[in-house]
């Protein structure tokens, strides 16, 4: 089977929320910002692709979680190093970290928020249930960490999930343990406040930044592993349901907008058929100004916009390839976001 065609190939040009599209394929070694029409309007040569989760700073340069070479052996999610690059590609902040991994974001005081992997002790791994037998790490499970550090790189907050009662949450039995509990997201609020996504798990959390502890939690196997939670602005929660280890009709992704303090669903976007629209992995969304939803379908390269009644208005294929250690040459893409025109990130777009 060959990739499908790169590229825009549908666009409504009344129905879509127009903008420009960042992304910056998995282990690739650009990111692009794209215009309606799929043309590059401007691109950023990376030091070492890695999981490439990208965002465009308030400033106008771009904040990308690249690769590094050491760090422990896992690979799922592997950045390292956070960079900053200013419109031309000149690095203009960096911060090394080989126990970064999934997703990094920057906060609107100037510091930094991201996850990092780190052994559990003994004690804690011998509190991990579920997981296939024997497969853990060389022996270790990785346990997850969210560290926020200042533009000088100090630490000025740090959560760990050997802090849950891990016994309370158990990992997928069909998933390794390797990694408890497997972070890919970590969504702050602006009280403080981190929402985190567990993928085996199939959990997600919040986390009060005062007190430690875990103030809301919602588990729902048919989250299928899920990825990229985060609240929008009606106070609602948006995730990707990846649909992975899924039961029967549910191994198919959605995007899911729920309520948090009922577990009422609000929306999804499911496809038809429903097989047509799975990404095992990865993959993300993004609520727009006209009410549209922006989804990145990261394990078939697509980044496409659904209405809300799901209709696709706008659709892009990712042409560019990239070599992945486990799955050979792929078009993935971990994240993308739309920007509207003279918001201040894209400052610097003439």
């Amino acid at each position: 089977m060959q990739f499908q065609d790169g590229g825009v190939n549908t666009h409504d040009r009344q129905a879509a929320a127009h903008g420009y599209t960042l992304f910056s394929p998995l282990r690739h070694d650009k990111t692009y910002l794209i215009d309606m029409d799929g043309q590059i309007v401007n691109q950023w040569a990376l030091n070492k692709g890695g999981v490439n989760r990208c965002q465009l700073t308030k400033d106008g340069n771009l904040f990308i979680a690249e690769g590094s070479e050491d760090g422990p052996p896992l690979y799922a999610g592997k950045g390292g190093c956070l960079r900053e690059y200013d419109w031309n590609g000149k690095v203009v902040w960096e911060h090394h970290d080989g126990n970064q991994h999934h997703d990094a974001r920057r906060l609107p005081n100037g510091n930094t928020i991201y996850i990092a992997w780190e052994p559990l002790d003994d004690l804690s791994a011998k509190r991990v249930k579920g997981g296939l037998s024997g497969t853990e790490k060389e022996g270790i499970i990785y346990g997850d960490v969210i560290r926020e550090i200042t533009p000088d790189k100090e630490v000025v907050w740090e959560w760990r999930t050997k802090e849950m009662e891990i016994e309370k949450y158990p990992i997928c039995p069909l998933c390794p343990r390797a990694e408890f509990a497997h972070a890919n997201t970590v969504s702050p609020l602006p009280n403080g406040d981190v929402l985190i996504s567990f993928r085996v798990l199939n959990t997600l959390i919040l986390v009060d930044r005062k007190t430690r502890k875990i103030k809301w939690e919602h588990t729902d196997l048919s989250f299928g592993h899920q990825h990229d939670c985060h609240f929008i602005d009606n106070g609602n929660i948006l995730v990707f349901c990846n649909g992975f280890h899924g039961r029967d009709v549910d191994m198919a992704s959605s995007v899911r907008e729920f309520n948090h303090e009922t577990g009422d669903i609000v929306w999804e976007y499911k496809a038809q058929p429903l097989s047509s629209f799975f990404s095992a992995n990865i993959s993300g969304a993004q609520r727009l100004w006209n009410g549209n939803t922006l989804i990145c379908e990261g394990y078939k390269g697509c980044i496409f916009e659904v209405t809300r009644k799901g209709d696709i208005v706008w659709e892009f294929v990712n042409p560019y390839l990239s070599p992945h250690p486990a799955f050979g040459t792929t078009n993935w893409i971990f994240r993308a976001y739309r920007y509207a025109p003279g918001v201040p990130q894209l400052v610097n777009l003439k």
